[in-house]
């Protein structure tokens, strides 16, 4: 068959993602952190953005015609909440916001302030830095030190040496001796316990400080650590001759020692949580307010609209930059503004849909799925995903996430039940089980036919392990 060249026309459906498209789907699934970073970094770029005073936010003040705001224009029939994406209207926008506001989320009815957050960042000393600050200290000779550093930058946050005897020969080039001192040097030091190879030479070393070796604690540790993991308790005793006192003491100096010695110098700072949204009950009527708390508010530079007026002083590509700045500052606005509503739509759905749960409590979650929610506000249900992500809701019961309102549901005489209050039951009754004799997977599965809730204990355990609720053997804490 030979070869040709021909032309060809042919009619076929595409859908293209816009580069303004890009723009409004990324916004909406950025978290309010790192939208706060991206806006500073366009009131940065774009010299047709500047941050707006509040005095000039609360007068309403915009710098751009109508005629203007509508140049350029183009329409996205997306299903999403971006339609439309370049009709943008600056003064109807502001406008909005400074009258009412309350389909943007703005609306405040004399509520009172919204809940902050201080953040206070404090360094803390490390691990290392502590342990080489008692080594600066030390009579330990200088052969010795060298090494002695090393194991320090070796040991992990937990306070543990990782490394073999041979990779520190390789590294080091000391001998086993030098090693050995070195080590010794390095468990003497504060908190007790750190340098242990392993979670026994940990719980030694602790016994060691205490003046208990040769006692009964030593020898449970060093010879029982298994059953004292797996709590079998009655075999310990009769191992020993213990009586239930003599061993309950012992189990008692056991749970007194650090199983992770380097816990206390732990680098995890701790993230509080922003809530993207706030549901206030105000007079028997629930409110939503978007939190717009730590970003930048923006209006276009008057300036540089009046320097795009004068053709005759700008040459031809000064004004095509001005003209890609204008159009992307209105369209970041726009995505902004459609950003809003859509968060606002999916709370207010979200409301409707969990009333039970914000008049009563968590036990009254419905199942609920982002199906549902797409199908009441009319919108993608790959638009309610990006939405959910990352965000947060504040009410009087607490922080949640979004994807917290989503759940499975499970059969009950009363209904469907959704997974979460299932979970959060199964949380409720371990935490009222009697821990000399906790409960098995079975008589939790009982407990929860109490409340017309009848699964399998296959499913309870799964919940459970979800939960990171230790099995039965694991939560008894008698001895025997």
């Amino acid at each position: 068959m030979a070869l040709e060249n021909r032309l060809d026309l042919r009619l076929t459906q595409k859908l293209i993602l816009t580069p303004q498209l890009q723009l409004a789907i990324k916004l909406l699934q950025l978290t309010q952190l790192e939208l706060s970073q991206l806006l500073t970094q366009e009131l940065t770029e774009n010299p047709f953005l500047e941050e707006l005073e509040e005095e000039a936010e609360a007068q309403g003040i915009t710098t751009i015609q109508e005629e203007e705001a509508k140049g350029d224009s183009s329409e996205s029939d997306f299903e999403s909440p971006l339609e439309n994406l370049f009709i943008f209207n600056v003064d109807e926008y502001f406008s909005e916001r400074s009258n009412d506001g309350r389909d943007l989320g703005y609306f405040n009815p004399g509520l009172e302030e919204t809940p902050s957050f201080e953040l206070f960042k404090h360094k803390k000393t490390s691990l290392q830095e502590h342990l080489l600050w008692q080594l600066m200290l030390s009579s330990a000779s200088e052969d010795i030190r060298k090494v002695a550093e090393f194991l320090i930058g070796n040991i992990d946050e937990d306070g543990y040496l990782k490394l073999s005897e041979e990779e520190i020969i390789q590294h080091t080039g000391a001998d086993r001796d030098i090693i050995n001192k070195a080590l010794a040097v390095i468990q003497d030091f504060d908190p007790t316990g750190v340098g242990a190879r392993d979670l026994k030479e940990c719980l030694l070393i602790q016994i060691k400080a205490l003046n208990l070796q040769g006692s009964i604690v030593e020898k449970i540790i060093m010879d029982n650590l298994e059953d004292l993991c797996r709590k079998r308790y009655a075999q310990i005793a009769k191992l020993y001759g213990l009586t239930h006192e003599e061993l309950n003491n012992a189990l008692k100096i056991i749970r007194g020692l650090e199983p992770r010695p380097g816990r206390s110098f732990s680098s995890d700072e701790v993230i509080y949580i922003v809530p993207d949204v706030y549901i206030f009950k105000v007079e028997g009527t629930y409110q939503i307010v978007l939190n717009d708390d730590g970003l930048p508010k923006m209006r276009l530079n008057n300036q540089y609209r009046k320097l795009l007026t004068q053709k005759s002083s700008l040459s031809k590509e000064e004004r095509m930059f001005l003209k890609e700045k204008m159009r992307s500052a209105i369209e970041l606005m726009k995505s902004l503004q459609q950003r809003n509503r859509t968060i606002y739509k999916v709370a207010e759905s979200i409301l409707n849909f969990q009333k039970d749960f914000f008049d009563r409590g968590i036990q009254y979650l419905k199942p609920l799925t982002l199906k549902d929610v797409a199908a009441d506000i009319k919108m993608h249900e790959s638009t309610i995903s990006r939405v959910t992500s990352s965000k947060f809701l504040s009410c009087s019961h607490g922080i949640f996430s979004f994807k917290y309102f989503f759940s499975s549901s499970i059969s009950s005489e009363d209904g469907q039940v959704s997974s979460t209050t299932v979970k959060d039951l199964i949380k409720k009754i371990v935490s009222e089980e009697n821990p000399k004799n906790p409960l098995s997977d079975q008589a939790i599965a009982d407990k929860l036919a109490e409340y017309n809730i009848k699964i399998a204990r296959r499913t309870v355990a799964k919940y459970r392990e979800a939960l990171k609720i230790p099995q039965q053997s694991f939560r008894r804490k008698e001895c025997f």
